[in-house]
């Protein structure tokens, strides 16, 4: 189950599950989610989709705490279930196992990209923005950001985050007035996927001197970094993580193989000018991405263990 069926991240994640399923066989697959962001009715959903789905279910919550009492519904139903991205498992869920990235790293590594373009005496504001505040994985991103920028730029004042809105034409409108309020800007930075794209179209309608980079694999994203509107985008590798997930969960329905238990930490990528057109070819088809992640998944699943750090610490 995915967060929504109308973000790139979301489809990407659900392709994934679809692939890494069939990869295992011998099962049937079914994709669902709300349209939008919308945790009371994704909690609607799980319950509808537990009646039919009694092999295992991957769960990609909108907000973890909205659905962790149908979450552990399902549990006690005695349904397999597992956290695919997210951010964090809420307590009461029940949930054992979350195929999740490092997302405080994640935003430590754009924090570095972002360093490695400006001198160390660097002065100036660096505008932190997110188009999803509350949501774990966002702030969390938005959190390693500051606390790196901190530390390799200390005299440039980091703002933010500040909320920049789920809604495109809304997100659009707060970017614009964010460069306009802090012309001194050195980067505008995003925590999000709509960010990226928005991000993008900014920096080229003002001909911006800024830095500007977020996270998001979106192909407006992909194109702004090509184009040079975006020193870079950081993808969370969504295909991946739903890969993971539906191949265990098939695996465990089929075999019998015993689900791992912890964070599964997967991998993310920086993308910049020296890989995005490699990465454009991966995320044209299904099949290149498949392709291109098979060596990770075989990784993942083989030997989870290696990847594994305790629920808890999921940051």
């Amino acid at each position: 189950m995915s967060q929504n069926t109308s973000r790139d991240f979301s489809r990407e994640m659900s392709e994934g599950f679809r692939a890494g399923a069939t990869i295992a066989g011998g099962v049937r697959t079914e994709t669902t989610g709300p349209d939008t962001h919308d945790g009371l009715k994704q909690a609607e959903l799980l319950r509808g989709l537990a009646t039919r789905a009694k092999g295992g279910i991957g769960v990609s919550a909108v907000a973890p705490e909205l659905v962790a009492e149908p979450m552990a519904q399902v549990i006690g139903e005695g349904i397999p279930l597992i956290a695919v991205a997210g951010g964090q498992v809420a307590p009461g869920s029940g949930a054992k196992l979350m195929i999740e990235n490092d997302n405080y790293e994640l935003g430590r590594r754009l924090a570095d990209a972002t360093a490695e373009r400006l001198p160390p005496d660097s002065t100036g504001k660096i505008v932190i923005g997110s188009n999803s505040p509350a949501m774990p994985a966002l702030d969390l991103r938005a959190l390693g950001l500051r606390e790196r920028l901190a530390e390799r730029l200390p005299k440039v004042q980091v703002i933010g985050p500040l909320d920049t809105g789920r809604d495109q034409p809304a997100n659009l409108a707060t970017w614009q007035r964010l460069a306009n309020s802090n012309s001194d800007a050195i980067a505008l930075l995003g925590a999000g996927d709509v960010d990226a794209i928005n991000l993008a179209a900014v920096h080229a309608e003002k001909d911006a001197k800024w830095l500007a980079a977020a996270f998001s694999l979106d192909p407006k994203a992909l194109q702004g970094v090509k184009d040079g509107h975006l020193f870079a985008t950081v993808s969370a590798e969504h295909f991946l993580k739903g890969a993971v997930g539906g191949w265990l969960l098939a695996k465990h329905a089929t075999q019998g193989r015993a689900l791992p238990e912890g964070w599964l930490v997967a991998p993310g990528l920086l993308v910049q000018a020296s890989n995005v057109d490699e990465i454009i070819r991966r995320q044209s088809s299904e099949s290149n991405r498949l392709d291109a992640a098979r060596p990770q998944l075989d990784e993942l699943t083989t030997a989870p263990d290696k990847h594994l750090r305790p629920l808890d610490q999921t940051r």
